[in-house]
């Protein structure tokens, strides 16, 4: 009984610590503790770094656990996984895909504008328009502009048929002159075959072929003739004509945002309706602006058109005048002297191609 009281004593009085190692609990509960309060100052830089965000860049993995040396330390900034570039290639495709979607939406609404601006336009243009059309618009006109636009649409409908009529004089006596010219090898190719009327087909022969050779050099002339009307007509009326329809167009322009300010003018005066003239009047400024720009440029190329029409039209008539009086009289040195005056270069006359005899 009292053996087994003394061995209970002695087991309970005998410290014996987690390991079964005797004489060293002290130790152990400082180690264990110093352990808990690392631990606890682990956590709590990790809970700060995950608050304030680590750069992982500047961080560094210690290979050599708790209380390792610096020998095994590797800089993470080095360390470029698939992960990472996956990451960052995804990053800057979004951001690609965003630029581009603003681009395209500040397109998108640019173009909206300009449509808006348009149809707008059109609809005041058209509206002056109709109101012009049933007399119940009034409209800017300038008389003495008016007249001059209207004489010079009269001028080249008259110059346009005076073109067509020297094309059409043109061909035809580009066919005689070929007709002459079979007919000179026609005669001239008699003659050799026929002894008895030799010299007979051989004057007919020089005589066509003379008339050709003078026809051809006529040709030389109212073929610069034909392109010089041309030019006059198709190019230089044909601009100034263009110029008068921008002209036309500003004006009418003009008189829509004239009649639009007219009428908000004449309305109530609350402060939506003073915003809306204000806008108004500046629009209505620029086309004023636009409108007498293209009236004083309207005005300069008539003029200039009417300078240039007549020195054109000098040279090329006294040429045709006395290129065609040089042909009929026969007077052939006349004719190309003509030539010679007026700087008119003559292709390569028809008379130096194999004859139609001669074709195979």
């Amino acid at each position: 009984m009292s053996d087994g009281v003394m061995s209970k004593a002695a087991t309970v009085e005998i410290p014996i610590n987690r390991n079964g190692n005797t004489g060293a609990l002290a130790e152990d509960d400082g180690l264990e503790q110093a352990t808990r309060r690392q631990r606890r100052l682990d956590e709590k830089d990790l809970q700060q770094v995950m608050v304030s965000g680590l750069n992982l860049n500047e961080t560094s993995i210690v290979s050599g656990g708790y209380g390792g040396t610096a020998e095994g330390i590797i800089p993470t900034g080095s360390i470029k996984g698939p992960s990472m570039q996956q990451s960052a290639s995804s990053s800057s495709v979004a951001a690609g895909a965003e630029v581009e979607e603003a681009a395209t939406r500040g397109v998108a609404v640019e173009k909206l504008e300009t449509v808006k601006k348009w149809g707008l336009n059109t609809y005041k243009c058209t509206k002056q328009m109709i109101s012009e059309r049933f007399g119940r618009g009034s409209r800017t006109v300038d008389l003495e502009l008016e007249a001059q636009i209207e004489l010079l649409r009269d001028t080249k409908r008259k110059y346009g048929s005076v073109l067509r009529l020297a094309r059409a004089l043109t061909n035809h006596f580009y066919n005689m002159v070929q007709t002459q010219h079979a007919l000179g090898d026609a005669f001239a190719d008699l003659g050799q075959k026929s002894p008895e009327l030799r010299d007979e087909f051989g004057y007919n022969a020089e005589t066509q072929k003379l008339l050709c050779r003078n026809g051809e050099t006529l040709l030389g002339a109212i073929n610069f003739f034909v392109s010089s009307i041309n030019t006059l007509v198709n190019k230089t009326m044909e601009d100034t004509l263009m110029t008068i329809k921008m002209y036309e167009n500003a004006r009418l322009e003009f008189d829509a945002y004239r009649s639009d300010l007219e009428e908000l003018s004449s309305g109530p005066r609350d402060a939506a309706a003073a915003a809306r003239v204000d806008v108004t009047q500046q629009q209505y400024q620029v086309q004023k602006d636009k409108y007498e720009r293209l009236r004083s440029d309207v005005t300069v190329k008539l003029r200039f058109l009417e300078e240039n029409k007549m020195k054109v039209m000098h040279k090329q008539l006294l040429l045709f005048h006395n290129a065609i009086s040089a042909y009929f009289a026969g007077n052939q040195q006349q004719l190309e002297q003509t030539l010679e005056r007026f700087n008119v270069k003559l292709n390569p006359p028809a008379a130096d191609k194999p004859s139609w005899l001669e074709e195979p």
